[in-house]
């Protein structure tokens, strides 16, 4: 091993000498530097007060040639396995997500942002890619982990995420997913049904009727199919399911060689998704050799942002249990997606149990609350100030939401004192609040909250790791 000048104020978790170069994190002033003793080509920095050690910025160039040595930092499909994704609005969460999975056998995915929520924190698909390299570096994490480009709509979306790396892409076809047919007429259905794109679907009505209109004994459940439920399966899914593979072939031209994960993505619609659409989905999804590992259904019941389930945990309890032998018809295919799986803490267990494991959890942004969480403990003026924002932002950005939060049971700062604020983080209506209008307070305030967050961020760490400890308990592989 190289040796390493003592005198640098090295984080030990990230050194590493591969192939003859040494490589490693330091702290400077609350910013972060990396060296690179050995071999420095393709790397951009100053030398060192020793001549033969580079000292490089954090930058897009040094995370590409940092990926490129250790292959580790290279994100990868997951398979099968119990997983979890860790959305990160801020971009300096990666390393308390690895402290929180660290020892619990569930895979991560580290870099997971969608189109909208890049759109409003201004940031990229590379840019999440490498701030989670970073983390990923830091954290001295060595096992495989993935990269979500999160509810792709369209085909322009696809590019930049497959430019970056990503190896994991969730398609949501919601745009084409006809909630009416839930109430629909037969009448009406059958004239909706005429008009899908069955060139797309690679099939016909009679041959959908055919091969659906019958029983499937599916373990402990069994699935009578009529001509009204096979016709809102089909008219409710059946373009968003020929999305989906047009979405997938794109992403199979564009990939090459490369393998990657695909998960279609139907929980931001209106209208549950009842066993025997889940059924149709997946056996269509089959037939068109989509090759998906993942299925996000519309459970019963509401799952919002940023708070516990809500709805009768008995009901979908069943639920999930008929959702798990569906899957389980299928073989070892695929698995189940909680999306908007952030403090679903009443669900896990029942989750957990019925996919054994074959279950991914999506988290998104409690990670941004958390950090919230923060701000109101060592700084409550600023925080403050963000809560009275966020109450004015809060018609405007819940839009693209499913959130129930009412302003008026949201208290105002004015009337709490320091010691409450951060109490209001565990308060429904203002975590929802908070949560939705992370976009616009990023933009008015990410010039103050970012330095605080760095100037405290090994307690930004630790209130990430308590968090997702809950989260993960219930799918620890013992």
């Amino acid at each position: 091993m190289i040796a390493i000048p003592s005198n640098l104020n090295w984080i030990q978790e990230s050194v590493i000498s591969y192939e003859g170069t040494t490589y490693g994190l330091i702290r400077v002033d609350h910013q972060k530097r990396l060296v690179v003793q050995g071999q420095t080509a393709g790397f951009e920095g100053e030398p060192g007060a020793d001549a033969h050690i580079l000292l490089c910025p954090l930058n897009k160039t040094n995370a590409a040639a940092l990926r490129a040595r250790l292959p580790w930092l290279i994100p990868v499909p997951l398979g099968l396995r119990t997983s979890a994704g860790f959305g990160d609005r801020l971009g300096i969460a990666t390393y308390g997500h690895i402290q929180a999975v660290k020892g619990t056998g569930v895979a991560p995915i580290l870099a997971q942002q969608s189109v909208r929520e890049n759109t409003r924190t201004g940031r990229t698909p590379q840019g999440v890619m490498d701030d989670a390299l970073w983390g990923v570096f830091e954290a001295g994490w060595r096992d495989p982990w993935g990269a979500d480009a999160d509810h792709l709509k369209t085909l322009a979306d696809i590019p930049p995420f497959v430019a970056a790396g990503y190896s994991f892409y969730t398609i949501d076809p919601s745009d084409y997913v006809d909630d009416g047919a839930e109430s629909d007429s037969l009448e009406t259905l059958r004239a909706k049904a005429a008009r899908l794109p069955w060139d797309d679907l690679r099939s016909s009505l009679e041959s959908s009727v055919e091969t659906y209109c019958r029983i499937f004994e599916l373990g402990p459940i069994h699935l009578a199919f009529d001509e009204s439920i096979l016709l809102r399966a089909l008219v409710k899914y059946g373009a968003g399911v020929a999305h989906t593979a047009r979405m997938a072939a794109a992403l199979t031209q564009a990939l090459g060689d490369r393998p990657f994960e695909l998960e279609m993505s139907v929980d931001e619609t209106n209208t549950t998704t009842s066993l025997f659409e889940h059924f149709y989905i997946a056996s269509e999804l089959k037939r068109l050799e989509v090759p998906f590992v993942s299925l996000a259904p519309r459970f019963v019941g509401r799952f919002e942002k940023g708070v516990d389930y809500i709805g009768d945990l008995n009901e979908l309890d069943q639920n999930l249990r008929g959702h798990a032998a569906i899957m389980g018809h299928f073989g070892d295919s695929y698995k189940l997606s909680l999306h908007t799986g952030s403090d679903k803490f009443s669900v896990y267990p029942f989750a957990a149990r019925h996919t054994k494991g074959r279950v991914h959890l999506k988290t998104a942004g409690t990670s941004y609350l958390e950090a919230l969480r923060l701000i109101a403990t060592v700084e409550p003026s600023l925080f403050r100030r963000i809560l009275r924002f966020a109450r004015e932002r809060y018609d405007t950005d819940r839009k693209t939401y499913h959130v129930s939060a009412l302003l008026e049971r949201v208290p105002l700062a004015a009337a709490l004192r320091d010691e409450q604020l951060p109490a209001l983080l565990d308060q429904f209506d203002a975590r929802q609040v908070l949560h939705v209008c992370f976009g616009s307070v990023l933009e008015r305030f990410g010039n103050e909250l970012y330095p605080l967050l760095k100037t405290y961020q090994s307690d930004y760490n630790l209130y990430l790791k308590r968090h997702f400890d809950r989260h993960l308990e219930a799918f620890a592989v013992r």
